[in-house]
């Protein structure tokens, strides 16, 4: 096990380590069809900027993805998704920091310029903004990878601190039309944790210890934030 997948954290679509896919989880209340009119109305009358938070393990990238492909299926060209996690901090930062074991922590993210390019993508609707995009091979966010463009109305970010109110990150909501919180069955959400780290190479204790430990205390910081979302989704059991 390498130092950089003990630092995986925030992906959502990986395999168990027997090769099957982890359960995903399912928000059906409201019912997707109309989260997706909801979005589209922000985005009716110019960009919108819309926000899905949740804990590691809730699922925040493959809901974004989700609604984007039912956006897609209404309006094509209309959305695209992004996320908080380009703006990771090198690895060589995090490394020389000290906070390897910390990586994904509300501290080992540039939130500044983060804050900067929801600013942008607000603004600048003429032109072309280029998000960064985090890199699983390398461990480390890559510049200019995803184009926001002119025809994009619909913006959806998906990141665990947008409604955290701590420093810089306190501007995000105001920058948001929408925020959704993804309100993760707390069982379910740190098995899929589990499954995730043993598909990296953990043993299965060393898995749930990750899951139980910077995770959890991640996880609360995050819930602790539930209540400025703008709605919040449940998980069905």
């Amino acid at each position: 096990m390498t130092i950089a997948d003990s630092n995986r954290i925030d992906d959502d679509n990986c395999i168990d380590g027997k090769g099957h896919p982890p359960r995903m989880p399912l928000y059906g209340d409201p019912p997707m069809d109309v989260l997706v009119e909801r979005a589209l109305r922000l985005g009716a009358k110019g960009r919108a900027l819309l926000g899905i938070v949740g804990e590691p393990g809730a699922g925040k990238s493959t809901f974004a993805e989700q609604l984007l492909e039912e956006v897609e299926q209404r309006q094509p060209g209309v959305a695209i998704t992004v996320s908080m996690d380009g703006f990771h901090l090198a690895q060589k930062v995090i490394a020389a920091r000290g906070q390897t074991t910390r990586k994904g922590t509300i501290e080992t993210f540039d939130a500044d310029g983060f804050v900067a390019f929801l600013r942008r993508t607000h603004a600048e609707t003429e032109g072309s903004v280029w998000w960064p995009e985090f890199n699983r091979d390398l461990e480390d966010a890559v510049a200019g990878a995803i184009e926001v463009a002119a025809h994009h109305r619909l913006v959806i970010v998906d990141g665990n601190f947008l409604l955290s109110t701590q420093s810089s990150w306190s501007q995000v909501k105001s920058l948001l039309d929408e925020a959704w919180f993804l309100d993760a069955l707390p069982e379910p959400r740190r098995e899929r944790l589990t499954r995730r780290y043993i598909s990296y190479g953990f043993t299965p204790q060393a898995a749930r210890a990750k899951a139980l430990g910077v995770d959890e205390s991640t996880s609360a910081l995050i819930r602790s934030t539930a209540q400025r979302a703008d709605l919040v989704l449940s998980e069905l059991g």
